[in-house]
């Protein structure tokens, strides 16, 4: 019977409730002067009342709820963009030079393709996710190690050191790559010897903390923040709002950046 009661009401256009309301309203207000004095007229009154301050309760959390989900929604939007933003021209490159190498040393090529598929594999599916298991992402980083020592035909000193006291910590994909990108980009790259890498990171119960150091050409020095910095900063600001701190140090020849991350 119930059931029926409430299918029946629900069918019943909301304009046609909002009708009945002014007018229970003005009826009250009309007639206020003629039976303000009666009890029973008292309780009808403050019931209806109730009923709309009821009402107009429901309908702001309503709008409240909507505003939040879309707001979470935009933030998830958005979030989806920067780390689909995360290294594509990294692969171009290595694309390109791998077009190069297959005539010269094809056996080279294909562990250089064999690490990229790995690193494309992990990119488009791990980088999608809210969050991956630590050893994952310091999997990631090491390939991309491998890969450039393959690439270039200098001596590169890179040292990773890794201490892990937690490895189901989560994290979320791709943030550290970025610090290591640019440390090759804009370090390696330009520098014909003596070129280095040194990282840090350490993985304890409820913290990551991550230092990356290398030397670069002073005469390549660039004043401006990259793409992927930027990209970096905003991802750690939705995700990670109160949770992390992101510094630079840079001397004459040698620049240091230092990321941590704190459990929400």
């Amino acid at each position: 019977m119930l059931s029926k009661v409430k299918q029946l009401l629900s069918q019943i256009p909301k304009w046609v409730f909002r009708v009945i309301l002014i007018l229970i309203g003005l009826l009250i207000f009309i007639f206020n002067d003629f039976f303000g004095s009666s009890e029973i007229f008292g309780i009808a009154a403050f019931l209806y009342f109730l009923i709309v301050i009821g009402l107009i309760a429901r309908w702001f959390f309503k709008q409240t709820k909507a505003i939040i989900n879309l707001k979470n929604e935009k933030t998830k939007t958005e979030l989806m963009h920067l780390q689909s933003q995360v290294n594509p021209h990294f692969f171009f490159n290595m694309l390109n030079n791998l077009y190069g190498l297959v005539e010269k040393d094809s056996k080279k090529a294909q562990e250089l393709i064999l690490k990229l598929s790995d690193m494309m594999r992990y990119s488009i599916y791990n980088g999608q996710k809210d969050t991956v298991a630590i050893n994952e992402e310091v999997a990631y980083l090491k390939n991309y190690i491998a890969l450039h020592k393959m690439r270039y035909h200098k001596k590169i000193d890179v040292l990773f050191t890794l201490h892990v006291q937690d490895e189901t910590f989560k994290i979320m994909p791709l943030l550290f790559i970025i610090l290591l990108e640019n440390a090759f980009k804009h370090g390696v790259e330009n520098l014909r010897e003596h070129a280095y890498v040194h990282i840090n990171m350490t993985v304890t119960e409820n913290t990551v903390h991550f230092d990356i150091e290398n030397n670069f050409e002073p005469t390549e020095e660039t004043t401006s923040p990259g793409i992927g910095l930027k990209n970096l900063k905003r991802r750690l600001e939705l995700v990670y709002p109160k949770n992390h701190s992101l510094s630079f140090t840079q001397t004459k020849e040698i620049y240091k950046a230092l990321l941590t991350i704190e459990k929400s």
